[in-house]
């Protein structure tokens, strides 16, 4: 069988238009199994995450002032030198490698080299903004063809290849790239060769992402509307009837948290599942880890693994997390014991999360909280809990009510740490990428999370700060305003569904909105 990402070769793959989950199946396949990957400046960083070798960003143009700019001979360079030292390396692009993109050149660089290469296409950027803008550039009742154009010619050909006169009878659409700062000369170029100037038009920036923008105009119009807007590359620019299609079929800027940049301040490991949800939505995740989940320490770790090996003596097991299941169950693993050995053992959980995390180990709990928190899992046990033995798996900051409840009401409870919650390694690093990214929201999902976010982004307890803060549970609305964060959006129901869902509801409220900044929106003619 083939390796799925051979030694010493490079892969040169599309990395889609800028919405991670654009990425095709072969493209997330030789990531994971890459030894190292470059990206360009253009690649979303969050597919980064599905990386398990090297990552570094190579940007070929400066499109921000922390992006150091690579020639793309030291491109080529770096990809032939380590495929010779026998890694499996991933050159990743934006959009597709060899539509206006310098795909072709990298390979013909590996192939004068010796260099055993794949090419894996991407979701070309154009086809990507027309689905996300609203736009069908191939619409029957509106064009037969559609043109893919180059905005910026090779500065240094002596003659141009563009004719305008040939693109200005063109029966179809026009999509230009790199486009945007000589816009003024395409629109003119094309009127001055014949295209009327009322033909719609329009500009779109960013496309996929929760930052995507539309400009739309007549031809004539268009230049001075998008310079009036403030557009920023990466655009494209797209000119023919099928712009008139934006006022019927665009859907993604109608998501729930389109264009909101969402801080989502759980631990590194559990981010997945909300980066993907938000994406979804429409909005921007800023991964914002406040606390890391550790094993316990050795002493407390004997103790765990002393309950696993006894469990199946307890009367019940009560979980009051996912991190306590899976922290048990690995165990469970690592002592060479598997489900069997929970015996006829009831098994007690706190809400939805929890219970999918035992249903991933193929376990059922007996019972269930209705609501969050150990006082609800208390209430729901307490009337066949007197003489019963328990075993809590919990955090080493775990509230004691769960514990205090049921030995009132007559059980032997065994709390065992399961594991702990550290802070993250840098501050300082939080601190910068806060600032940098620039979030409207704060997602605040555990009391430890929220006194952690006051004490490292300290601008959130300033009455004016832009930023919003949305708790998950009551508990955690209380703790983050006694830490003097105050708090615009709670989760009706406390998992990061209700969480995302209490946003999306304060963004459609006026009230949520007063005197906050308001984020730029499209401007269509």
């Amino acid at each position: 069988m083939q390796p799925l990402c051979e030694k010493g070769k490079v892969y040169l793959v599309g990395a889609g238009p800028g919405d991670p989950d654009l990425l095709t199946l072969r493209g997330a396949e030789l990531l994971k199994n890459a030894d190292v990957v470059f990206y360009d400046g253009l690649v979303n960083p969050l597919l980064m995450r599905l990386a398990s070798g090297r990552t570094e960003r190579t940007a070929r143009t400066r499109t921000d002032g922390r992006l150091p700019v690579v020639p793309q001979a030291d491109v080529n360079d770096r990809l032939i030198q380590e495929a010779r030292q026998g890694r499996s390396v991933v050159r990743l692009k934006g959009g597709d490698p060899y539509i206006f993109g310098r795909g072709s050149e990298e390979a013909q660089a590996l192939e004068s080299a010796g260099i055993p290469y794949e090419v894996v296409p991407g979701i070309t950027a154009a086809t990507a903004a027309g689905v996300y803008a609203g736009f069908s550039f191939t619409h029957r009742d509106h064009a037969s063809a559609v043109a893919f154009i180059t905005g910026q010619e090779t500065p240094d050909r002596p003659d141009r290849r563009l004719d305008y006169d040939a693109l200005a009878r063109f029966p179809g659409t026009l999509v230009f790239y790199m486009g945007l700062a000589r816009l003024e000369t395409i629109c003119r170029s094309l009127m001055e060769n014949g295209r009327p100037a009322d033909t719609p038009a329009a500009v779109i920036s960013r496309a996929s992402l929760a930052a995507q923008r539309v400009v739309t105009g007549p031809l004539s119009d268009l230049a001075d509307r998008v310079a009036a807007a403030d557009m920023k590359a990466p655009s494209l620019i797209v000119i023919g009837e099928c712009v008139n299609q934006r006022k019927t079929i665009s859907w993604f800027e109608q998501l729930p948290l389109f264009g909101q940049r969402i801080g989502i301040t759980r631990s590194e490991h559990q981010m997945d599942d909300v980066i993907r949800s938000v994406v979804r939505q429409g909005g921007q995740p800023i991964p914002l880890p406040l606390i890391r989940i550790l094993p316990p320490d050795s002493e407390r770790l004997a103790l765990l693994d002393e309950a696993v090996r006894n469990c199946h003596t307890a009367d019940w097991l009560l979980f009051t997390s996912a991190n306590g299941v899976r922290s048990f169950m690995e165990r469970l693993r690592h002592l060479g014991l598997d489900g069997r050995h929970l015996g006829s053992v009831r098994i007690a959980a706190v809400g939805p999360s929890t219970s999918a995390a035992l249903e991933s180990w193929h376990l059922s709990p007996d019972v269930t909280a209705a609501s969050p928190g150990g006082e609800a899992l208390a209430e729901a046990l307490l009337p066949a809990i007197a003489g019963t033995r328990c075993v809590w798996p919990s955090a080493d900051r775990a509230r004691p009510e769960l514990y205090e409840r049921l030995t009132a009401a007559g059980a032997v409870v065994d709390r065992v740490v399961a594991y702990r919650h550290c802070d993250t390694e840098s501050d300082e690093r939080l601190r910068e990428r806060f600032r940098s990214d620039g979030p409207d929201w704060i997602c605040l999902s555990s009391p430890v999370i929220a006194q952690r976010a006051a004490d490292v982004f300290p601008e959130l307890t300033d009455p004016e700060c832009p930023v919003r803060v949305a708790s998950i549970s009551p508990r955690t609305t209380q703790a983050a305003e006694q830490a003097g964060l105050p708090v615009h959006a709670e989760a009706r129901l406390a998992e990061w569904d209700g969480l995302l869902a209490a946003i999306a509801e304060a963004v459609r409220s006026q009230d949520a909105w007063t005197d906050r900044p308001a984020m730029p929106e499209s401007r269509d003619g």
